[in-house]
């Protein structure tokens, strides 16, 4: 009896070993797969998704005239979110209109003084040109008045020539001098009045290009205006959903005021802080597996699109300063960047905000 006691307390002791080692091998077991499960795969539950969300804004001061739209509702790109009253600025660009109209016919005035003054100065080129042919040929009757009174003198002077005919030879020589020098007196006031006309050209073109500077700036100042009155008139940046609708009919808005979001659901993504120890081995391109707290029995397909230059505390508003005071070491996270699968099950939607659980797989 004792003896069957002993074998039996002996197998038990047996037996606890066994069981003991076997723990002991399937605890070791158990944390070497741990461990290679992890250097293969990289989770955060620190992650949520993300996208372009386009703040509407106004450009212009007003009073909101209509709204066209609802919160939640799904817009499309250049669809009409709000108006806001045009009046004044409808004013504003008649009374631009009106000045560009005033400096325009100005600049038409200009221009056709200017064209007179041309036709004018071609006019006495000509002037100049008939008066210096006729000094050359009252110059050459001059010439011939002065040997006809020379032969006249000499004739005379023999007593062959009568006195008659050598004073119709001086008459005809003082005639010719004073045709030369009424010839000579043309050719200079034409000089002059070309001369004279040529610096009102070129007052004509200075004027022109000075009027034509204003009215470039009067037409500026009316596509401006122009402008100013199109933005009265609120048209959505993209396709997306109307989301913080922060207005209301007969509002007073200010320019750069925020008035709504358009928040597009198509092209989203997921951002993850993993921890810097997790990320040695996180590279562009590998797959990532996401579950999503809003939809628990649904797996989204991913890939890693890029990381990080930095960890979030640098680009914080208040970055660390380590410097000062005592130093406690925190482990830093840095945000990587996952895009989702374009063949991603669009019956469940991903919305701006959610939160989500990347699992990335590294080998």
């Amino acid at each position: 009896m004792g003896s069957l006691k002993d074998t039996f307390s002996i197998h038990k002791r047996k037996l606890s070993v066994l069981l003991l080692a076997a723990v002991i091998l399937a605890g070791i077991a158990a944390v070497y797969f741990y461990i290679q499960y992890k250097k293969v795969y990289v989770s955060t539950n620190d992650a949520y998704v993300t996208g372009r969300i386009h703040t509407i804004a106004a450009k212009i001061s007003g009073t909101v005239r209509a709204i066209r739209v609802v919160d939640n509702q799904f817009v499309k790109k250049d669809d009409l979110l709000a108006e806001i009253d045009e009046k004044d600025y409808a004013v504003k660009l008649r009374e631009a209109e009106s000045a560009l109209q005033s400096e325009q016919s100005r600049l038409l005035e200009i221009s056709a003084r200017r064209d007179v003054a041309r036709k004018q100065l071609a006019e006495t080129r000509h002037r100049i040109e008939s008066a210096r042919a006729s000094l050359k040929l009252q110059e050459a009757q001059l010439k011939q008045a002065d040997l006809d009174l020379k032969r006249a003198d000499r004739l005379y002077a023999k007593e062959i020539l009568p006195e008659e005919r050598l004073e119709k030879a001086k008459t005809a020589f003082d005639v010719a001098v004073a045709q030369v020098d009424a010839a000579r007196e043309q050719l200079k006031q034409a000089v002059a009045s070309y001369e004279t006309q040529k610096s009102l050209i070129a007052q004509s073109e200075s004027a022109y290009e000075a009027q034509g500077a204003v009215v470039m700036q009067k037409e500026e100042a009316r596509k401006s205006e122009e402008l100013r009155k199109d933005y009265t008139r609120i048209y959505a940046p993209a396709d997306g959903f109307v989301t913080r609708r922060s207005l209301e009919e007969g509002n007073q808005i200010q320019a750069g005021q925020p008035l709504m979001a358009v928040v597009p659901l198509t092209d989203v993504w997921v951002v993850a802080n993993f921890k810097e120890t997790q990320i040695e081995r996180v590279r562009p391109g590998q797959k990532v597996r996401i579950r999503v707290d809003t939809y628990p029995g649904q797996m989204f397909e991913g890939r890693v699109d890029s990381i990080m230059a930095g960890t979030g505390s640098v680009f914080s508003l208040f970055p660390p300063e380590n410097a000062t005071g005592n130093y406690v070491k925190v482990v830093q996270r840095i945000p990587v960047k996952i895009l989702l699968d374009p063949n991603t099950d669009p019956g469940h939607v991903l919305r701006v905000g959610m939160s989500v659980e990347p699992t990335i797989i590294t080998r």
